[in-house]
């Protein structure tokens, strides 16, 4: 994991990221920690980014609880934001991941190592809370916006 510190590049400038699901459920749950973030790097960035697993792990959790106010603030997000899919290099790298950690003995679900894959096929930092589960992925740059607070400029 970085400190809020390294997701600064030269000049003050933030990282582009790739956002977990975790990270965005407390998002739409109004987490004010997460919510500062989102506002400072869309500043910047002018949109958010997630991965078509995030996307499907909130669209199905909202549909199988039949929140149809959040499932349209969650459309209407989705729809002014980025998408990426996966790509024959993000499964690549991904099953590279996959070979890596079961040779070290550890296990990750199949859809955060595919979200890995994702962040490491565009150069993104990961934003999420579950750092404990990605740490164990060499070359991931991993960051809790949750519980630090964006650096002051």
């Amino acid at each position: 994991m970085v400190d809020g510190h390294k997701l600064l590049q030269r000049g003050g400038r933030m990282k582009p990221a790739l956002i977990d699901t975790d990270i965005l459920s407390l998002f739409f749950r109004n987490d004010l920690t997460v919510i500062e973030h989102f506002r400072e790097y869309l500043q910047e960035h002018g949109r958010m980014t997630i991965s078509i697993l995030t996307f499907y792990e909130i669209l199905s959790g909202l549909k199988h609880r039949d929140a149809l106010k959040q499932l349209d603030m969650f459309l209407k997000f989705s729809k002014n934001n980025t998408i990426l899919p996966l790509t024959e290099q993000s499964v690549a790298i991904s099953s590279d991941i996959y070979a890596a950690l079961r040779k070290t003995g550890n296990q990750l679900d199949d859809i955060d190592i595919l979200i890995a894959g994702v962040a490491m096929a565009h150069n993104l930092v990961l934003v999420t809370h579950n750092v404990n589960h990605f740490n164990w992925i060499d070359d991931l740059e991993v960051i809790d916006w949750s519980s630090i607070l964006p650096i002051e400029k």
